[in-house]
């Protein structure tokens, strides 16, 4: 659905029909999930507005995506509740083939098209500000359609003014303070041009802080991600609550009619993202291979033509041993991993680490680093996984090594493999997140109702005529 047309679907007389409690024994919500962006094939954002939304309305809610490009992938869901997207497009400044690119003239509808044109000409990213600024009019023209918004780490300054000035109170999503990829990109920075060119890119956060301290109600993924909001964001911790995200269990499970590839390791990473550590293991996989020669990599992500991924694969000789693959389907993905003796996460840090999770969901061993919250998803060292420092090749090789030790290797890989899908089963669904959040709905909605005037009524739902909450 188009954003124009979503005034009159919200009015439409299907909006007044009652219907069962939720799952929890509540009145069914009404429910704005903001993303500027979907992209379900890069970065978690997409991964979590897709699996959030469709577990959100299998318990009894109706949620609405709004979203700027790239679109996300929506799963439609039978019963009470249901998924929808409404698309609220921005002038895709950064689409592929032509990132960057400079606007016809007719394609210029607001002074929001011209300020997102402007930040990107001088080297800024303007898409959480000018999101949040459609957003907020979307909202404002829908007043009533809404009895909650969670909004996506937009941050952006058009998402303040709280209930009076978005039709409804705001719950916000912050899976990491963003400012810990600057400091890494800053670090990986070489030259006084590049650092400039780096704090420019990333002069959205200061934004965002003053953003996520105005807040009345933050959710993160991770404890880790909570301590780093409050030290970066300056956000209260009794503001800040911990809903654990988690993999799809159904999809990533064990399949023991998928082979077994001897020698693969399968990670998920951008190449161009320090953070996410992969020259680390490309360094590591040119040790390991002076021992296991039948070790090679397979990278869920882009393939970047040069940087440093690119100059240690070239440098090592690993041309014939690493490949990427993107855009495969989540049923190719999982098979991917299924099919490797070893998935590994070498980042250095992580507010969360869905790829962790997924693989060890499928019953594969997992080596990891100790960068962020991954410990917090993988578990212990020689328990749910193997545990390395971030940033060493050398422990990566080593444990890397263990698993493709021809004696003791594959009782491990068994051993860490079934003891990570245990771990997930018990701790990492969406099922339990889905529930988690509207455990915070709801408290967001009761904080509105307790802050009305005495005698103002609190506002009803159109269904039930019930006061929300």
């Amino acid at each position: 659905m188009t954003a124009e047309a979503a005034p009159a679907a919200a009015s439409s007389p299907s909006a007044g029909t009652p219907g069962p409690l939720a799952a929890d024994g509540g009145r069914p919500l009404r429910i704005a999930l903001l993303t500027y962006k979907g992209n379900p094939f890069c970065g978690g954002q997409g991964v979590y507005v897709r699996h959030l939304s469709r577990e959100l309305a299998a318990l009894g809610h109706s949620v609405e995506v709004i979203g700027s490009q790239p679109y996300p992938v929506l799963d439609e869901t039978p019963g009470p509740g249901g998924v929808s997207l409404t698309e609220l497009p921005s002038l895709d400044l950064y689409r592929q083939p032509d990132p960057f690119r400079t606007p016809k003239p007719g394609e210029y509808r607001d002074w929001i098209d011209a300020l997102e044109v402007a930040t990107m000409w001088t080297g800024g990213f303007p898409e959480p500000l000018t999101f949040s600024l459609r957003a907020r009019r979307h909202l404002a023209a829908r007043r009533g359609a809404f009895d909650v918004i969670h909004d996506n780490q937009t941050l952006g300054y058009g998402l303040l003014g709280g209930p009076a000035r978005l039709g409804a109170p705001l719950v916000t999503t912050v899976h990491h303070p963003i400012t810990v990829d600057r400091r890494l990109d800053l670090d990986a920075a070489t030259g006084p041009w590049r650092r400039a060119s780096v704090r420019r890119w990333y002069g959205f956060t200061r934004m965002q802080r003053r953003v996520a301290r105005r807040l009345p109600s933050v959710l993160t993924v991770s404890g880790t991600s909570r301590d780093e909001i409050v030290e970066h964001l300056g956000v209260p911790g009794d503001r800040i609550h911990v809903v654990h995200i988690g993999a799809d269990t159904g999809l990533f499970s064990p399949d023991p009619s998928v082979p077994e590839i001897p020698g693969r390791i399968v990670t998920t990473s951008s190449a161009d993202v320090p953070l996410k550590g992969l020259v680390h293991l490309v360094e590591a996989l040119a040790k390991l291979r002076t021992e296991h020669p039948g070790a090679h990599l397979v990278v869920v992500g882009k393939r970047a033509e040069d940087g440093p991924v690119a100059a240690a694969i070239e440098r090592y000789g690993l041309a014939d041993a690493v490949e990427f693959v993107k855009g495969i389907s989540d049923t190719e993905l999982a098979d991917l991993v299924r099919g490797a003796q070893i998935a590994c996460v070498p980042s250095l840090y992580e507010g969360f680490s869905l790829p962790a999770a997924e693989a060890m969901a499928t019953g594969t061993p997992l080596v990891a680093t100790t960068g962020g919250a991954i410990p917090e998803v993988a578990g212990e060292d020689g328990e749910t996984c193997l545990a390395v420092p971030p940033g060493d090749a050398g422990a990566l090789a080593a444990a890397l090594g263990r698993l493709l030790d021809p004696h003791d290797g594959p009782a491990l890989r068994r051993r860490l493999g079934h003891a990570g899908r245990e771990r997930v089963l018990s701790r990492f669904t969406w099922a339990r997140a889905a529930r988690g959040t509207v455990e915070h709905y709801r408290r967001a909605v009761e904080r509105q109702g307790a802050a009305l005037p005495a005698g103002t009524a609190a506002p009803t739902a159109p269904s039930t005529g019930r006061p929300l909450g």
